[in-house]
């Protein structure tokens, strides 16, 4: 592991960056102690706030943990899907306020790799995900349900189809897709879309997966796209109208 002194870079960063290197190449391995702070400092020769500065990178990353006492020190953390889920949908909803990615693209991105679930999905989803679906649709149609709670259920649903796929890679990249942009999309469309319509889609997204049906699920799926998409052209050209007027 080493790093460039004579670089712009923080030394702290580097020194992050080529413990995090060492893990990927698998250099250092699942629950291997890493060197003690005083022989990382004298590994890079930096101080000893720089060595912790750096670990603390490494551990807001989850790629390594600490432990106190005799046996202690810094070790490799063995690092879940489950537990990378936060940081991959935090990631994609820096990605999509700070970027200006249209809502085109993004509700483009959206289903197509939703899409790509279905036909897993219809072979492998558990009555628990159906239930959860169903739940949700039921949620959905109850009378004085906020704004909030309604795009909260929508997420949820979404979220038990592509669980239901059984592929956690496939549920890890999808969580910036399902968490980050389904939120984002419901923030534009949620004062035009007919919530009876979503509903009845819900439906029948549900109805096909249980019936083991992957192209009717993947045909609902891209109704719902194409739904979106109106919704949210109409509700941004009227804004344009308004910022327009006189």
């Amino acid at each position: 592991m080493k790093i460039d002194p004579s670089s712009p870079a923080d030394l702290s960063v580097q020194i992050a960056a080529a413990i995090r290197d060492a893990i990927v190449s698998g250099q250092l391995i699942v629950d291997q102690r890493l060197p003690s702070e005083a022989e990382l400092c004298a590994q890079f020769d930096v101080g000893r706030t720089t060595v912790r500065e750096a670990l603390k990178r490494l551990a807001a990353q989850s790629l390594i943990r600490t432990q106190r006492g005799a046996t202690g020190g810094a070790f490799v953390n063995r690092l879940s899907f489950e537990e990378a889920y936060s940081q991959q949908i935090t990631t994609s909803t820096l990605l999509l306020s700070m970027n200006a990615v249209s809502f085109e693209t993004a509700c483009e991105a959206r289903y197509a790799l939703e899409r790509a679930c279905a036909p897993l999905s219809a072979i492998r989803r558990s009555a628990d995900h159906l239930a959860t679906m169903r739940a949700e649709i039921h949620r959905q149609g109850q009378p004085g349900l906020t704004d909030e709670a309604f795009c909260a259920s929508d997420v949820a649903f979404h979220r038990a189809l592509v669980d239901g796929a059984g592929n956690p890679v496939m549920s890890y990249q999808l969580a910036g897709a399902v968490e980050a942009m389904q939120p984002l999309m419901n923030m534009i469309t949620f004062t035009a879309r007919s919530r009876e319509r979503i509903i009845a889609l819900h439906s029948r997204i549900a109805d096909a997966l249980e019936a083991q049906t992957a192209p009717e699920t993947e045909a609902a799926l891209s109704e719902l796209e194409g739904y979106t998409l109106t919704l949210g052209r109409d509700v941004m050209a009227r804004r344009a109208q308004a910022r327009a007027a006189p």
